[in-house]
């Protein structure tokens, strides 16, 4: 229950409203600020949440509904928060379609993660309906889920995608404004082994390089997707490391040309050499953080395990 203001209203109502209505505003600056984990920020995530109508939507309705209003953040704690809410708010709406707003949390992840492995060109081999029933097994208070209930889900999100909202053109530039990490590398060329020395910026499952800081687009992007790091010898550079493609013959990775042409690269691996090794081992460890991060997988996994786990006697 909310806190009441003097007014009646509930705290954050009112910056709930003007959120949810959303004229001209960034809806992943919108997606951050509702998750952020101040008292305030959640009392006003709570009524943003509770100006949704969800009642008789099936999960997936009420998903497409609730995801067009902000971009969720990338940040797996604030990911978290929003979806919790979200879960409590649809089992209020629907309470007889789940034994707890746990369950419709585990099931919503899995959803999200099932539109992504779907429609995401990269992902060649597509999840099937009993894939997507097994990665859904045992949440439900240690049951399972009704079959037609988890096939119409699939079904669903398989013939068409979530709509992501598109931002007014800034999104580029807040990548870059609040990376992971940033800083000058000395890069090697794929077909020239000469080093060229590059601005890079870590963020969002990305390594973007740019020529100068100053550049508003990136030279080159490599997604940290089927990638491993690790530190090299070189005999031209010290405190070298590198990416590497694992599972796949080259590195899925695009620049731009002498010519302003995008082009696909073709390494089968990036080597960079850092200014000291301090420096280096900081490169090495937030780009294994990233490659390792995917909030879905791991939240997913944990309430699972907990979903399964039998009561204490």
């Amino acid at each position: 229950m909310l806190p009441l203001l003097a007014t009646g209203r509930a705290l954050g109502t009112d910056i709930a409203e003007f959120l949810h209505k959303g004229e001209g505003l960034n809806k992943r600056a919108i997606g951050d600020y509702l998750g952020e984990r101040a008292d305030f920020n959640i009392a006003v995530l709570t009524a943003f949440v509770n100006l949704h109508d969800f009642s008789d939507l099936i999960l997936v309705q009420a998903l497409r509904q609730f995801l067009w209003s902000f971009r969720l953040p990338g940040e797996s704690q604030k990911i978290d928060r929003m979806m919790e809410c979200f879960a409590k708010r649809y089992c209020e709406l629907n309470p007889d379609i789940f034994t707890s707003a746990d369950t419709c949390y585990i099931l919503s992840y899995a959803i999200i993660m099932m539109n992504t492995s779907l429609h995401n060109p990269s992902v060649k081999d597509k999840p099937s309906v009993e894939q997507f029933i097994s990665m859904v097994r045992g949440i439900d208070d240690g049951g399972n889920l009704p079959r037609e209930l988890l096939v119409s889900l699939y079904e669903s999100i398989k013939s068409e995608p979530f709509m992501i909202p598109e931002d007014d053109g800034n999104d580029l530039m807040h990548t870059f404004f609040n990376p992971d990490k940033e800083g000058w590398l000395w890069k090697q060329g794929g077909r020239y082994k000469s080093w060229k020395r590059r601005w890079f910026i870590l963020n969002d499952n990305c390594l973007y390089y740019f020529e100068y800081t100053t550049d508003k687009e990136p030279r080159g992007i490599i997604p940290l997707e089927n990638i491993q790091v690790r530190e090299v010898e070189d005999r031209s550079k010290a405190s070298c490391f590198e990416l590497y493609a694992s599972g796949t013959d080259y590195i899925k990775a695009c620049k731009t040309d002498n010519d302003g042409k995008v082009v696909e690269g073709k390494h089968t691996a990036y080597r960079m050499s850092a200014a000291t090794q301090e420096e280096m081992n900081e490169w090495i460890k937030a780009i294994q953080q990233s490659i390792s991060l995917n909030p879905f997988y791991d939240m997913l996994a944990a309430r699972k395990r907990k979903a399964q786990k039998p009561p204490a006697r």
